[in-house]
């Protein structure tokens, strides 16, 4: 039975329905770019819509009371990845249990928007103080390290935008944030320079070669450059209305496996040969009134705790979605990274419905005196 604060007419079903319809989207669009995974696919969503079901009936202000367990079980999970991750492509990101693979970045993420909504919360009063802006730097670091280390570049890069934005939403000085940008643009800028220069020791080699393809395509387009050059032509190719949907035309990008596993980062090179601009739209279009509906039920959240778990899902999905189509339209270097509900990966899309779950239970709890 529902708690008597619960009302069911507070429910966002507007949110499920469009959270489904795009994660639908994702399983049709998987069978084609590789079909022996794509009942997979649907095992995650089917997984990830009972867990947000259940997650979003439980309290998330007694769930958020947990939040220093939350932050010990991430670097858990993180630090497990180095100790007993399964190396692909030159990355440790992933662990195998009892046949099962899962990526712990994507859980530690979910993990770390609880515990900062709640540490946010707990020292708002304190937030522009020097000794509490450090502390909650240092938190931030340590995780943000371990997933930096796998390495997981891209994650680390969506993880750093999550923690400032919350932070921002908290209720961080203006002054504070701006003389951190004065600071860190030109550190950003510097550190560019450093990691494009030969025998540096930043980043990987192949991150390196990543960037540099991205700013010099002519120079690796056998080799780094490869895969994101033929994501363009791929979309380009499909125009408005795409070639469609399992087409065998003997000039797709698909059917000739010029993009290695097109199911997971480069899903939406998929969506533009098949289904054109139109199909790339609906996606967009989708994860928009999707974050635009999260951002919605954290302004009539009934605490802060609760505004701030809606922004870092927000800005989880907003700047993740951004990363993925930057890099597949060659707007930014490869840095791969998933397209939310779209590309094909159970433990992001499960760890996603999660997120969406506690979403949900803040609209649950909504206040009431802003309609």
């Amino acid at each position: 039975m529902l708690p008597k604060t619960y009302h069911i007419k507070n429910y966002d079903f507007f949110l499920i329905l469009f959270s489904i319809a795009i994660s639908i989207y994702g399983v049709v669009i998987i069978g084609s770019a590789k079909e022996s995974v794509q009942m997979r696919q649907v095992a995650g969503l089917v997984i990830g819509v009972l867990f947000m079901i259940v997650i979003s009936l439980v309290d998330y202000r007694f769930v958020l009371n947990f939040y220093w367990i939350y932050y010990f079980a991430s670097l858990v999970l993180l630090s497990s990845v180095l100790i007993l991750g399964s190396t692909h492509g030159g990355a440790t990101r992933w662990i195998t249990i009892a046949g099962i693979q899962f990526q712990p970045s994507e859980f530690a993420k979910f993990l770390l928007i609880l515990f900062f909504s709640k540490f946010i919360m707990k020292n708002k009063d304190k937030l522009n103080k020097v000794g509490y802006v450090l502390l909650g730097l240092v938190l931030f670091l340590i995780p943000w390290f371990l997933i930096y280390k796998e390495p997981d570049l891209s994650t680390s890069l969506v993880f750093i935008l999550i923690f400032l934005s919350m932070l921002f939403i908290g209720g961080l000085s203006f002054k504070i944030i701006f003389g951190t940008l004065a600071v860190a643009v030109p550190v950003i800028v510097l550190g560019l320079m450093l990691i494009l220069q030969p025998n540096q020791e930043i980043i990987k080699d192949y991150q390196q070669a990543r960037i540099l393809a991205w700013l010099q395509p002519e120079n690796y387009s056998n080799d780094e450059g490869y895969q994101q050059q033929n994501s363009i032509v791929a979309i380009g190719s499909g125009q408005l209305m795409g070639k469609g949907y399992k087409n065998n035309e003997v000039g797709s990008v698909k059917n000739g496996n010029f993009i290695s596993e097109p199911q997971t980062d480069f899903i939406f090179a998929i969506v533009g040969e098949e289904l054109g601009f139109i199909g790339c739209m609906a996606i967009l279009i989708l994860i928009f009134i999707i974050i635009i509906e999260i951002i919605r039920t954290g302004w009539n959240a009934s605490d802060l705790s609760g505004t701030l778990v809606c922004a870092g899902v927000a800005a989880h999905l907003g700047f993740q979605t951004f990363f993925n189509v930057a890099v597949t339209t060659g707007v930014m270097p490869n840095t791969g990274i998933p397209l939310p509900f779209v590309s094909y990966g159970m433990t992001s899309l499960i760890s996603i419905f999660m997120e969406l779950g506690v979403v949900l239970n803040v609209g649950l709890l909504r206040r009431t005196d802003r309609f």
